[in-house]
């Protein structure tokens, strides 16, 4: 039967997704920000378009954030197993892994919002 997420996630990399996602898009939005304010004629575009790329790839973050944090809370087992998982047993590292990697997404949604809300509330660059 065909799934829409991998069952099964047991790789060290799925803990740094989200964070590499926030990573990104903070460097595409305050890179973009600054290089269209020192030359707005670079690209031929207006201000509000770059406001727009932004608020597309905010979506396209979050969306992204949100799967990894499925991925993280399936691996976690949907949370029936309470914290800590100290025990030194593939299962306990494997359920500190989903544990951390859905509190990483989480505190990575939060980042990429606030991230974006200058592009909601600045229309134009200030000189």
């Amino acid at each position: 039967m065909w799934h829409l997420l991998p069952r099964e996630v047991e790789s060290l990399w799925t803990l740094f997704t989200a964070p590499v996602i926030w990573a990104l898009h903070f460097l595409f939005c305050y890179v973009g920000a600054a290089i269209f304010c020192e030359k707005p004629d670079f690209l031929g575009l207006d201000f509000n378009n770059l406001r727009i790329a932004i608020g597309v790839l905010t979506v396209a973050a979050l969306v992204l954030i949100v799967v990894s944090a499925a991925l993280a809370w399936r691996q976690w087992n949907f949370g029936t197993d309470d914290p800590p998982h100290d025990d030194p047993s593939r299962k306990d590292r494997l359920l500190f892994q989903g544990y951390a990697t859905l509190l990483l997404s989480g505190l990575s949604f939060v980042a990429v919002t606030f991230s974006a809300l200058p592009a909601l509330f600045i229309t134009e660059c200030i000189r």
